[in-house]
């Protein structure tokens, strides 16, 4: 994302200055390759709603689409939401999907950071869960946390609204490109972790700056944040606090329902960006994001146990 990109320029000590056509050159990876050999669903495909009515930074043609197509390949049926959420709207799908919504057009502008739900619209998605539904709701760094919060609270989950920076568990000289990993015992055990066999098992996940989350009694932490990990207000400064005992990837059941909440999002795409084709997401070579994403995905849908 180009915010990402600014923010990993920022870290390097460059000076970063956003033309039009660089934001033109942040496209989603047109040699990722989508194709799941052995589909999860070959009859019987989960329904996926896909939101796009609030906003978001995530669609299911622009940066997000090589996650479409993945799990397409898969074997879900994948819509594209463009109205408010309502029981009507929920009750014929299995997943709702929803990346990276603000409070207004952009994310640059004034307002962006405000509730990009109505109270109506949260006590439906809640309730849709708790009746059988399965949610994945991803929120980025600012002003990503801050606008989802308002949905996230409906399932005692708190953002840090902030961007997350751990020196100690990151890739070489960028503190926010953060690595969890059973090396570094920060990618934890849970079904989505495991997988079905060992050609599943996740080993390495990467994220690429976001927030820290904080999750109900009774979730699993699956991106664990280390005792090292603060999140800062601001790319550029603000203030500091230890988010030491939270997450980047939480999981967990309400009622009939399953929710998986992800506070940052560029893991899940597959995204180059600048003169220099800089890879974020699936596309990274040496982490295990793509099998990571299915996972998600198998578990919410009730593949995985």
């Amino acid at each position: 994302m180009i915010h990402k990109v600014a923010l990993v320029s920022y870290i390097f000590g460059f000076i970063v200055v956003l033309s039009c056509a660089a934001l033109a050159q942040q496209i989603s990876d047109p040699n990722f390759n989508p194709h799941v050999e052995h589909p999860a669903y070959t009859k019987n495909f989960p329904r996926v709603l896909f939101d796009e009515a609030h906003n978001n930074f995530h669609t299911t043609t622009g940066r997000y689409k090589p996650f479409v197509d993945l799990i397409f390949s898969d074997g879900y049926q994948v819509a594209a939401n463009r109205k408010p959420f309502t029981r009507e709207s929920l009750q014929s799908y299995k997943i709702l999907i929803i990346a990276n919504a603000i409070g207004a057009e952009e994310m640059d502008d004034e307002g962006a950071d405000k509730p990009a739900f109505s109270e109506p619209e949260c006590e439906a998605v809640r309730d849709w869960v708790s009746n059988g539904g399965a949610l994945l709701l991803i929120a980025d760094h600012a002003p990503f946390g801050a606008a989802a919060q308002i949905l996230a609270k409906r399932f005692d989950v708190e953002m840090s609204k902030g961007f997350v920076f751990d020196p100690e568990h990151s890739v070489p000289n960028n503190p926010t490109v953060l690595i969890f990993s059973r090396e570094n015992k920060l990618l934890l055990d849970h079904a989505i972790t495991q997988g079905r066999n060992e050609s599943e098992r996740i080993n390495r996940v990467q994220t690429f700056t976001g927030q820290a989350l904080k999750g109900p009694p009774g979730s699993t932490q699956i991106l664990a944040l280390a005792g090292t990990a603060i999140d800062q207000a601001d790319a550029m400064g603000g203030e500091k606090k230890s988010v030491a005992g939270q997450a980047q990837g939480i999981a967990f059941k309400l009622g009939k329902g399953r929710v998986v909440m992800l506070g940052e999002a560029a893991m899940l795409s597959a995204q180059v960006a600048g003169l220099e084709n800089f890879k974020m997401g699936m596309n990274v070579p040496g982490n295990d994001n793509r099998q990571f994403a299915l996972n998600i995905m198998h578990w919410l849908s009730g593949l995985l146990k």
